[in-house]
């Protein structure tokens, strides 16, 4: 009995540790080999100094001429490195990182729409103190999951990605990826109408002549704020400064309320009058 447990407990931890190494595998620092690039052909590497290298052709000769430019703009004006390879069956692996001089304050986005997510990203020692890895799987899979990608393309995914880079880096660093997609405000909006629900349920008179129970109100104070705080308004106001959805949370975290506290007060009514 107890080596059978053993033995299940030994082969959970296993798959728990590789689930891990998949999730954390696509982002990957520059001092180390990545799986971004892990072959060495330098005869892909073109003739020319360019930011871009597209050999799967994802991006338009239009869209990455104005690229070209604007990573170059950056780079003079902050410092920071951004690189784009885009591949699928032919790769210059490790060559890359001598051809772009790859170093500490560099930033790589390879494109790759073999996996399961069209980016991933190498990124330099000194870019994790502004930017952290938490920030960098949020925009992997904002912008390279595969509903993203078919619904805008391989191009935009690519073109948003980057964005969000250097908006961040502009402004000294950022936690989460800006920006508060339609999906994410709403599971926050659920969130905020479920801690509402379990804020008016227990604030329902349970003494006659009492009209709130305040006291079970902050005995669930814990649930009901963890799921309208952290959940509801938390993601939304360090994403976004409109207003809007914020205003949204809130009346939603208080609809549910009323209508919690509402139902019971009706119910004692309708109990008292029969």
């Amino acid at each position: 009995m107890h080596h059978a447990f053993y033995q299940r407990l030994s082969a959970s931890i296993a798959i728990l540790f590789l689930a891990l190494s998949v999730w954390l595998s696509p982002i990957g620092s520059l001092g180390n080999s990545s799986t971004a690039y892990a072959y060495n052909n330098p005869d892909l590497l073109p003739a020319v100094p360019t930011p871009i290298i597209d050999l799967a052709k994802s991006l338009t000769s239009i869209q990455e001429k104005d690229l070209s430019k604007n990573l170059e703009t950056f780079e003079a004006e902050t410092g920071w490195k951004l690189r784009v390879l885009t591949q699928f069956d032919r790769t210059p692996g490790l060559a890359v990182k001598k051809f772009w001089g790859l170093d500490e304050k560099s930033i790589l986005l390879v494109a790759d729409p073999r996996g399961g997510n069209l980016l991933n990203f190498s990124v330099g020692d000194a870019v994790y103190p502004l930017l952290p890895r938490t920030f960098w799987i949020e925009l992997q899979t904002r912008f390279g999951n595969q509903f993203f990608v078919r619904e805008h393309g391989e191009d935009e995914s690519i073109l948003e990605a980057l964005a969000s880079i250097q908006g961040c880096l502009r402004q000294g660093g950022c936690r989460v990826v800006p920006g508060l997609p339609r999906e994410q405000w709403i599971l926050t909006l659920v969130t905020s109408v479920v801690g509402g629900l379990v804020m008016g349920f227990a604030a329902q008179p349970r003494k006659e002549g009492q009209i709130v129970a305040w006291q079970w109100a902050l005995i669930f104070s814990p649930l009901w704020g963890i799921l309208f705080i952290a959940f509801g308004i938390g993601p939304v106001v360090s994403r976004t400064s409109e207003w809007l959805p914020l205003i949204r949370n809130v009346s939603g975290f208080l609809i549910g309320a009323l209508v919690a506290y509402l139902s019971a007060v009706m119910n004692q009514s309708s109990t008292s009058e029969t």
